[in-house]
């Protein structure tokens, strides 16, 4: 089962415009996530609406924050992407008939809700000035910073 990698190529997408001086475009930021650009653009114009990133249109347009990175949490940001499922893992049934099953679900589910409950109280404790704070140290320590940044 492939894992949901919205979340985190979202974050990605607008650490790089945190670090831009300039607005980038989709055709840029797909190619940090070797995705489609149509696919940026679909996220970003959710995170548009929510106020999150403002499009800038015309020569040298693309795509900005238009948020303080500070007020905003990772929270935040899972809720505006949808809320993507935590686990990759679920249940065989969901209604299952047999007992056992029913055993086995009812265990699932206490640990499943407890995890997705600690994950989500630690993705509403960081924020994006967090996250860039951190990249700003990693830059800082890395032995060819002068050179730009490689994907």
């Amino acid at each position: 089962m492939k894992k949901d990698s919205k979340l985190s190529s979202v974050l990605h997408v607008l650490l790089h415009m945190a670090h831009s001086d300039r607005p980038l475009t989709s055709d840029e930021l797909s190619g940090y996530l070797q995705t489609n650009p149509v696919v940026v653009r679909r996220t970003l114009a959710g995170l548009r609406e929510l106020g999150y990133v403002e499009a800038v249109k015309g020569p040298g347009g693309g795509w900005t924050l238009d948020c303080d990175l500070a007020q905003v949490t990772l929270r935040d940001i899972y809720d505006a992407v949808g809320s993507p499922g935590v686990f990759a893992m679920g249940h065989r049934e969901e209604n299952p008939q047999c007992l056992v099953e029913q055993a086995v679900n009812g265990a699932l589910d206490q640990a499943f809700r407890e995890a997705e409950a600690l994950l989500i109280r630690r993705l509403s404790g960081v924020t994006l000035a967090d996250l860039s704070a951190d990249f700003n140290r990693r830059y800082q320590a890395h032995p060819r910073r002068k050179a730009p940044h490689a994907h």
